[in-house]
């Protein structure tokens, strides 16, 4: 399990980091996360992407992996709070790295058939990419303020 905390996205004022610690479980693994912070936000019509391009490991036959995310929202939901008020984000997951955008991924729903085309870390350093959206609709409505989450993503053997 791979648990990105103290998520501070930063919306509408206040930078903030993603701190990530990799885990490996039953031969899966996902490396090369960053601290990934959205700094001051100041247009709040237009959609805020970050993405890093990760590591994931399978040791199954054939690289297989299903990838799973939670937030820190009401049910496991990709919202984003500063106490008193909600931002919802959303999240995409990519089997290729570079990328900024992918698959969007649904708070606590697998998302299965995942493949790694080549295996890192021993042929590439990464492989995958985490796309996180703030959206300029969310923003526009969002009150001024600094923002923060926990952002949860499991890889299992598929």
């Amino acid at each position: 399990m791979l648990s990105v905390r103290p998520a501070m996205l930063l919306a509408l004022g206040l930078a903030g980091p993603f701190m990530v610690a990799p885990a490996v479980a039953q031969g899966v693994q996902i490396s090369n996360l960053s601290d990934l912070g959205f700094g001051l936000v100041t247009d709040v019509a237009s959609d805020k992407v970050r993405a890093q391009s990760v590591c994931a490991f399978s040791g199954v036959l054939g690289g297989r992996y299903t990838v799973t995310a939670s937030g820190s929202g009401a049910g496991g939901a990709f919202t984003l709070s500063n106490g008193s008020a909600t931002l919802p984000y959303e999240v995409q997951w990519s089997a290729s790295s570079g990328q900024t955008s992918g698959t969007n991924l649904i708070a606590g729903s697998p998302l299965a058939g995942q493949t790694m085309l080549l295996s890192c870390p021993v042929l590439q350093s990464t492989n995958a990419s985490l796309i996180v959206i703030l959206r300029g609709t969310a923003l526009s409505a969002a009150r001024s303020g600094s923002y923060g989450g926990t952002l949860t993503i499991i890889l299992s053997a598929n």
